[in-house]
Formats: C-alpha cells, sequence, structure tokens
C-alpha cells in the first residue's frame, strides 16, 4: 500500500491529494461541514460582551444597507465586533431584526444561491455543449 500513496497506521487513510479517506467530508475540499458543531447551552449573551441590543441592531441595519447577506452579517459581528451569537444578545434573530426594519431579502439567501448557481450551470452548459 505504500507504493501506491496509502498509510496505514493511522485511524484514517491519506491519499496523496491530502483527502481524508477514511472519514466523511466534502468530496473536493477540505471541509468537514457544521456537523460537529454545538451551539452553548446558555442562552443568555456572554458576560464579556458588552454591546447593547440596540448597538447590535444598528449594526446590523447598518451592514444590511450596505448589501450583505444575513449570514454575511453574522460573520461580521463575530469577527470585527466579538458578539458571538446575536440571538443571545438580542433575543432575535438576525432575519427578524431585519424583517422588523423592513431591511429583509425578498428572496431567502439559500434559494438565491441555488438560483444562482443554477444560473451558473445553464450558462456553462450553453458554451460548452
Amino acid at each position: 500500500l505504500k507504493q501506491q500513496g496509502l498509510e496505514l497506521g493511522t485511524t484514517s487513510l491519506r491519499s496523496d491529494a491530502n483527502r481524508v479517506v477514511g472519514e466523511m467530508g466534502r468530496m473536493y475540499g477540505p471541509g468537514k461541514g457544521i456537523a460537529s458543531s454545538a451551539l452553548p447551552y446558555r442562552r443568555k449573551a456572554p458576560t464579556w460582551v458588552k454591546m447593547k441590543t440596540e448597538d447590535v441592531c444598528d449594526h446590523i441595519c447598518k451592514l444590511a444597507k450596505k448589501g450583505l447577506a444575513p449570514s454575511q452579517i453574522g460573520v461580521t459581528l463575530r469577527d470585527s465586533f466579538g458578539i458571538p451569537q446575536v440571538r443571545g444578545v438580542t433575543g432575535n434573530k438576525i432575519l427578524r431584526i431585519l424583517k422588523a426594519n423592513g431591511l429583509a431579502p425578498t428572496l431567502p439567501e439559500d434559494m438565491y444561491f441555488l438560483i444562482k448557481k443554477a444560473v451558473a450551470i445553464r450558462k456553462h452548459l450553453d458554451k460548452n455543449r
């Protein structure tokens, strides 16, 4: 097996393309998805989060007016402002805050990206048939 680029000595088999063969994951990427992630048991905001609910809502509205999707707003708040879960701080999810302020997208985010992918595939097929 060593000649074929596979090693047996660990719990999983690794091929030459740095892909884990023995464990489930993405076929063409290193990611494993969100299967092992879990939210904290406590639903309240951590004690180290000092931002108030109004400030978080204002930031969400500003980012939505810039054109960010709800998931991108959550990533920005997490990375730039140190807010782990918007729901823990505000009591509402990002999309509900956007709907209350009239800033919600017309299409759900997941459906938008599915349509975008279908259009890209259709364009590719039209060009390469």
